[in-house]
């Protein structure tokens, strides 16, 4: 069993972060607070794929589903008279966090914070999309960067994305 960094504690794999190559534990962490229940209400499709470090494989103007589930729909009431939507969805593919590292846009270097990465803590990713129609309970975008397979966790009303 890997000991916290920290607290100095055994503790098992999924009760353990490793962040800088060093392990840390949930209690350390999240100051002993215990995780929320949150259910996905659908799944991403498209062609993405994780790329080398932070980026992605395939192209973000094509075209991606988003297949809620059939005890979504009544949610769906008037969505389609918007053309901009934020999902929020879950990084359900985490790679090893490093708590600094250059940033993608400029290689200036920056915490998690400060930065648009996918490997975050929290592990929740939001992004602003091009609504572009609906059938029955999927949803066709544009612009969504979660990769193919990824878990939705909700859907609200968004603005004209700056990316």
């Amino acid at each position: 069993m890997p000991i916290c960094n920290i607290c100095k504690k055994e503790k098992d794999l999924p009760h353990m972060e490793k962040i800088d190559g060093k392990f840390i534990c949930h209690s350390c962490l999240y100051n002993n607070h215990k995780p929320f229940k949150i259910y996905p209400i659908g799944f991403v499709e498209n062609q993405l794929t994780r790329g080398h470090k932070f980026g992605l494989r395939g192209s973000r103007d094509n075209i991606s589903k988003i297949h809620l589930f059939k005890s979504q729909e009544s949610f769906l009431y008037r969505l389609e008279d918007e053309k901009w939507i934020t999902i929020v969805y879950y990084f359900h593919k985490q790679r090893q966090i490093r708590s600094v590292f250059p940033r993608g846009l400029d290689g200036k270097s920056v915490g998690i914070f400060a930065s648009r990465t996918p490997i975050r803590l929290s592990r929740i990713g939001i992004t602003n999309v091009k609504l572009i129609k609906i059938e029955n309970t999927t949803l066709f975008v544009k612009n969504l960067d979660a990769i193919d397979g990824t878990p939705v966790l909700d859907i609200k009303l968004g603005e004209k994305s700056r990316w």
